[in-house]
């Protein structure tokens, strides 16, 4: 059983403090959210425990320092699936996809059996065969997501990290990825993603960070971090917490009153 552990990471960006002190231990078989206000610094922990930005602090899988490594080594621990769906070049979305096999090659990439087969299944599962040979340019929003997710598989890694996946997809395919998702934790793998649909973190992660000012402000699970009170402090918003089909539900009702003082 792996278990990643975030031991007191701070980050500044543009000389300003953005990560102040978070720390954060995840188990195998868990489905994380990461939740806070925009600038609360969720994007900022996950580019962190990446390499992408300087930062101060522990981070390890198991017995495995993740500072220690070189983005290369990095990326046979760690996937990632970014808010930014783009891309620049033309290629196949199998072409996309294989690029999620180049940890696990040499100095001079070449495909094995085993990386053909480890495309071929995630290709299956992500329902992208039909498309195997489109250019990713000519795809919609909804499938080049669909594709990044399956590079980010096909790396086959013990972590997937990702930032804000469900930005820009209908509520169909918001769902079906927070069912991937769940699946891949109960596969017995480390899910942790950003996202500010709260009745959707809610209801499919097994535990939520709370972010705010750059700080851990609530952590555990979901009907213990999102309550009336946190909800008031963290994003100044009043909601109804309520369920439905068995499941936590939270909606955003109104800005938060703020409380005279009449003393």
């Amino acid at each position: 059983m792996s278990r990643l552990s975030i031991d007191g990471i701070s980050a500044r960006l543009s000389g300003r403090p953005v990560l102040k002190n978070v720390s954060l231990a995840v188990g195998s078989g868990t489905f994380l959210g990461l939740a806070g206000p925009n600038g609360a610094g969720k994007s900022t922990l996950l580019r962190a425990c990446l390499g992408l930005i300087p930062a101060e602090g522990a981070i390890h899988l198991d017995t495995v320092d993740l500072t220690a490594l070189r983005p290369f080594e990095r990326a046979r621990y760690l996937s990632y699936l970014p808010q930014e769906r783009e891309t620049a070049w033309s290629m196949s979305v199998e072409a996309v996809v294989a690029l999620g096999r180049l940890p696990h090659q040499g100095r001079f990439p070449m495909m094995t059996g085993a990386d053909h087969a480890a495309v071929e299944a995630v290709l299956a599962r992500m329902d992208l065969l039909p498309h195997r040979t489109r250019a990713v340019t000519g795809l919609s929003g909804g499938e080049r997501a669909r594709v990044l997710i399956a590079r980010a598989l096909a790396q086959e890694t013990p972590v997937l990290l990702a930032d804000e996946p469900l930005a820009g997809l209908d509520p169909q395919h918001q769902i079906a990825l927070m069912r991937l998702f769940r699946e891949l934790a109960g596969e017995g793998r480390i899910v942790i993603a950003s996202m500010h649909d709260l009745t959707l973190a809610a209801r499919w992660c097994d535990r939520l960070l709370l972010l705010r000012d750059g700080r851990a402000f609530a952590e555990g699970a979901p009907a213990t971090v999102l309550t009336e009170s946190t909800l008031r402090d963290v994003y100044n918003i009043e909601a109804h917490i309520g369920e439905a089909a068995g499941r936590m539900i939270v909606q955003p009702l109104d800005i938060a009153r703020k409380t005279e003082d009449h003393s």
